[in-house]
C-alpha cells in the first residue's frame, strides 16, 4: 500500500512540475493562487492528512496582514496553502530538496540563509514591498520544526516587515491530531530526520488531521518587534494548551 501512496505522490509531483513550468508563466496572480491551493489540498488528500480550518480570532482578523504560525513539519507550508494560499518566509535548506523545494519556489516561497544579516535584512525590504503590493506573506518565526507540544522562542527580525508596512500580524497555530484528539507523532519532523523518512512516517501512521487555527490579529502600529514577537508567542502557546 505505502508503494502505491508513493506512486501517487510522485505522479502529483510531476504535475506540480509541468503546472509550474506551464501554467504559471501564463496565468495571473490569483489563477496561480488556486492552483496552489488545489495542489496542496490534493497533497495533503494523498497523505492521508484531513485539513480543518478553526477561527478562533473572535472577527479580530485582517485580509492584509503578516501571517506568523507555529512549525511542526514540512507539511506547514501545504497545509496553510489548502486554507490561504500564502508567499512564504523559509530556510534555505528546502531549496535543495527534490522536486519539492523547486515547486516551493515556483508557489513563491522566499528561501532565507541562517545565520546572515545581510540576508534577513534583504529579505526584509522584499517583504515590506511585496505586502504593499497585497501579496500574503507568512513565516514561522521559531526559524525551525520543534516537536508538538513544544514552542520555541519567536524571532523577531521579520515582524519588523509587518510595522514598516503598517500591517497586523495575523498568528496561526498548527496542530496534528490522532482520532483521540491528541498530538499525532508521525507528523514531528525534527532533529536529523530526512524529508524521505517523515514522508514514510506519514504514510504509515493512520490518519491525522491537521487544525489550521486562526487567532486576534495583533496590532504593529507604535509597536516594538519584540513586544510583537512575545505577544504572537503568547497566543499561540495558550491555543495550544502550554504555559510559558
Amino acid at each position: 500500500m505505502i508503494f502505491w501512496h508513493f506512486f501517487r505522490i510522485f505522479l502529483h509531483l510531476l504535475a506540480g512540475l509541468l503546472t509550474s513550468a506551464l501554467l504559471f508563466p501564463i496565468v495571473g496572480a490569483v489563477r496561480r493562487e488556486a492552483l496552489v491551493q488545489r495542489w496542496s489540498r490534493q497533497l495533503m488528500a494523498i497523505c492521508t492528512v484531513d485539513v480543518v480550518f478553526k477561527d478562533a480570532s473572535q472577527g479580530h482578523f485582517a485580509e492584509r496582514a503578516l501571517i506568523v504560525s507555529n512549525h511542526v513539519s514540512w507539511l506547514d507550508i501545504f497545509v496553510i496553502n489548502t486554507v490561504h494560499p500564502c508567499h512564504f518566509v523559509a530556510k534555505a535548506d528546502i531549496r535543495s530538496w527534490p522536486v519539492l523545494g523547486w515547486l516551493c519556489e515556483k508557489a513563491g516561497t522566499i528561501f532565507l540563509a541562517r545565520g546572515k544579516q545581510r540576508e534577513v535584512r534583504r529579505i526584509y525590504e522584499g517583504l515590506v514591498h511585496q505586502i504593499h503590493d497585497g501579496k500574503r506573506i507568512a513565516f514561522f518565526p521559531e526559524g525551525t520544526t520543534a516537536a508538538q507540544g513544544t514552542v520555541l522562542p519567536f524571532h523577531a527580525n521579520l515582524f519588523e516587515a509587518a510595522i514598516e508596512a503598517k500591517v497586523p500580524v495575523q498568528p496561526f497555530v498548527l496542530r496534528y491530531v490522532d482520532a483521540q484528539g491528541k498530538f499525532h507523532a508521525a507528523a514531528d519532523f525534527i532533529g536529523d530526520m530526512t524529508f524521505a523518512e517523515s514522508m514514510s512516517t506519514i504514510l504509515k501512521a493512520p490518519r491525522m488531521t491537521a487544525e489550521v487555527i486562526r487567532l486576534p490579529a495583533i496590532a504593529t502600529e507604535g509597536a516594538h518587534r519584540r513586544d510583537i514577537a512575545l505577544q504572537a508567542r503568547e497566543l499561540v502557546m495558550r491555543e495550544l494548551g502550554l504555559s510559558q
